[in-house]
């Protein structure tokens, strides 16, 4: 047994080691994709007011991200302090974000709940109901926009105007069929893979579209701010919206490149390169390397401290 034990942290130790290599190796990827000439050039020339006011909306924008864990923290019932979970969210999603969700969505927050004391099928639905949380409200959302008709098309796109309608109100049928669920469904338990899937009631439901909406809204008005005001608003987010799925269809970090390709092709008629890029850059700084910065002195904060947390949770968890 004791043979077994050691062999047991060495293996941890090994592979603790390895994470933080890992996160090193990423870091520098998605620092040698950045133009810093460029980022620095924006921070120095941009309007002061609308870089102050996307700062107090990222701020926002992380908050509502907390909240996302603190769904998942009534949804499972776990104990851990509400401002160890709002930690934990803001490092999870600023590293999200940045390096992909595999990196901040499962083994950051894996990494960091163990830590403080969750157990494994704890963490597993709270990650599987912050991110149901994300796209809920990005669904209400798309499909109001989409069926709407805000986002003008440009001629020859791969999707059409029409067939943008329908795609919204499909979107919205899945908004009625999850929340009729949820009110309505009479088997509310599932088991998949032995881990243990319940259905939300209607209260966390609406909660979940609202907290989401709010979010997602919120980064269409960083963008909007940064555009100097220039677009209609719903249009940037629904511009923003489709950037997001076409980043996640092609999986790059950040959706470095897949972001302003998307702006330049609907919004480029309207105004100009120049000023697109200049308020997607600053977004970029503001919202993406900002938060990572913070969320990796945050995260070396919180290894060498939870050991002493992880003792204080023991007894509450």
């Amino acid at each position: 047994m004791s043979r077994r034990h050691s062999r047991g942290q060495r293996i941890k130790k090994f592979l603790t080691v390895l994470f933080f290599i890992a996160v090193v190796v990423l870091l520098v990827v998605y620092a040698s994709k950045v133009n810093w000439a460029d980022v620095w050039h924006v921070i120095t020339h941009y309007n002061r007011i609308a870089i102050a006011s996307a700062l107090v909306l990222v701020a926002v924008s992380y908050a509502l991200y907390g909240i996302y864990d603190l769904i998942g923290r009534a949804y499972c019932g776990h104990k851990l302090a509400k401002r160890q979970v709002m930690l934990v969210s803001f490092i999870c999603y600023a590293f999200n974000l940045t390096l992909s969700t595999w990196v901040g969505g499962v083994a950051m927050r894996y990494r960091l709940y163990s830590r403080l004391g969750l157990p494994g099928g704890t963490i597993t639905r709270i990650f599987s109901l912050s991110i149901a949380t994300n796209w809920l409200g990005y669904i209400l959302l798309a499909g109001i926009i989409f069926t709407a008709g805000w986002v003008p098309l440009p001629q020859g796109w791969f999707v059409g105007s029409t067939a943008l309608r329908l795609i919204g109100l499909g979107l919205l049928c899945l908004v009625i069929a999850y929340f009729s669920g949820c009110t309505f469904a009479k088997r509310r338990h599932w088991t998949v893979k032995g881990r243990k899937l319940q259905l939300p009631g209607w209260r966390m439901a609406m909660f979940q579209f609202a907290v989401s909406c709010a979010n997602w809204l919120v980064m269409s008005t960083i963008i909007w701010l940064l555009l100097g005001q220039q677009a209609d608003f719903m249009q940037v987010s629904g511009v923003l919206l489709i950037s997001s799925i076409a980043g996640v269809i092609v999986h790059i970090p950040a959706g470095i490149g897949v972001l302003e390709a998307v702006f330049l092709a609907l919004l480029g008629g309207q105004l100009p390169h120049s000023t697109i890029i200049a308020a997607l850059l600053a977004y970029r700084v503001l919202y993406f390397i900002l938060p990572l910065v913070v969320a990796l002195v945050l995260y070396l904060w919180l290894e060498s401290q939870a050991r002493h947390l992880r003792e204080k949770n023991v007894q509450n968890i």
